[in-house]
């Protein structure tokens, strides 16, 4: 095996991953994909310092997907009424199914369709969309400007307005709460949060929670988040999102401080929601993590085939099948669904629920509930522990360090209750 074929064998992973984010089609990815092997094994003798094997490739990748995005816009007949959705959702935001968008576009005068397709769609630079209308440059920025607006008017779902959102102070003491199962049926929602840290990554969107530890109620940790602006990353356009942490748990800390920060990259399309990447300070030094860093990334948080992110779109699927306290599950990876209907009561508040169970999709022996509302908002988030989890850490049984939780039984195991999650928004 040559020097070549040893590089592209370790970062062959890399760069399918990427190459992947990018395309909607999975036929079209692997064409892809051929073209940038062929063009790297035939330029790399161009490549004068090889340890940079890894970007160097990838910024092949990333040319051969901006080659596909153009002539797929020069084979693009206009207007716009011909497209089909699914062809409305390639784009900077990746592989995303038009929904509203869709509706909202349809709304639109052609020339505000034809000018936000071409430009937010395809990714076609002002310039070049000038040239293929044969209209003025200044006319594109006109007409471009005008179409936002009108979208804007349209659009259901309009940017919350500045200081909207205000933090609230989380208790000390856990709210007591009582959760009812209901005899109807669990309704569909739409579910955009950022698994296990609850904001929705949209940009000015802030949220605080808090973790409370039990059986004792108190509060443990408390985090306030915000998505303060764009971000990109290797390509994929997301929302930078800060996190404060206040009194940090043992594995959040940062050599015993009482407040520590970390930031995100996460992105929402129309059908998931993803992390894009991670960083954090540890020993003094920033740590950055990318979708591209193999386990090291996706073992803490990657979610879905090809880190494609949990859906928002969440209807009972049966994969996860609930009786009382006994939970029994499809024999699949990634086990999420909706396990029943309930009735939540906290801090004297009425909410009528589905539990959405995720079953060691965090990490092995680990199951949580998470009890959403009507709007896809977190109510209430529940986390229990496989008996024997991390027991070489605790060298004791859950059900011996904490012998008066509440317990479950997932496929004959027993899992105990360890801590609970709520947000300011139901405060």
């Amino acid at each position: 095996m040559d020097q070549f074929e040893k590089l592209l064998c370790e970062y062959r992973s890399a760069v399918e991953r990427f190459v992947k984010y990018k395309l909607p089609s999975s036929f079209d990815a692997d064409d892809i994909l051929q073209e940038v092997y062929i063009a790297a094994n035939r330029n790399f003798d161009t490549l004068s310092d090889k340890s940079n094997f890894k970007a160097w490739i990838i910024s092949i990748a990333r040319n051969k997907c901006n080659d596909y995005y153009r002539c797929s816009a020069k084979s693009m007949e206009i207007p716009l009424e011909e497209v089909r959705e699914m062809e409305l959702s390639r784009g900077r935001m990746g592989i995303t199914e038009a929904h509203c968008v869709h509706d909202t576009l349809n709304c639109l005068a052609d020339k505000d369709k034809e000018v936000l397709y071409l430009y937010f769609f395809l990714d076609i630079p002002q310039a070049e969309i000038a040239k293929k209308l044969n209209i003025p440059l200044g006319t594109v920025k006109s007409r471009l400007h005008t179409a936002k607006q009108n979208f804007k008017k349209k659009y259901p779902y309009p940017p919350k307005t500045k200081g909207e959102f205000i933090m609230k102070n989380l208790p000390g003491i856990m709210p007591k709460y009582t959760i009812t199962r209901s005899e109807k049926q669990p309704f569909s929602v739409i579910w955009e949060e950022l698994m296990g840290w609850f904001l929705v990554p949209k940009l000015g969107e802030k949220l605080s929670w808090g973790l409370y530890s039990m059986p004792e109620r108190k509060l443990a940790e408390s985090d306030e988040m915000e998505g303060i602006g764009k971000a990109e990353v290797h390509g994929i356009e997301g929302v930078e999102i800060t996190v404060k942490t206040n009194n940090p748990m043992e594995c959040n800390s940062e050599g015993g401080q009482k407040k520590v920060s970390r930031t995100f990259v996460a992105q929402l399309t129309d059908t998931h929601c993803r992390y894009l990447a991670e960083s954090h300070m540890k020993d003094g030094v920033k740590h950055l993590y990318t979708f591209l860093d193999g386990d090291s990334f996706l073992e803490n948080w990657g979610f879905g085939e090809n880190n494609c992110g949990n859906e928002t779109h969440i209807s009972p699927k049966g994969d996860i099948i609930r009786r009382g306290s006994t939970i029994t599950t499809a024999d699949k990876p990634f086990l999420l669904d909706i396990a029943g209907r309930f009735q939540v009561t906290i801090a004297g508040k009425e909410y009528d629920t589905v539990c959405v169970m995720d079953i060691e999709t965090y990490n092995p022996g680990v199951a949580s509930e998470q009890y959403l509302d009507k709007n896809g908002r977190t109510i209430l988030w529940r986390r229990f522990n496989r008996d024997d989890w991390a027991y070489n850490y605790y060298k004791q049984r859950w059900s011996e360090k904490l012998p008066d939780n509440e317990r479950i039984t997932v496929n004959g195991e027993t899992y105990v209750h360890w801590y609970d999650c709520i947000t300011d928004y139901i405060l």
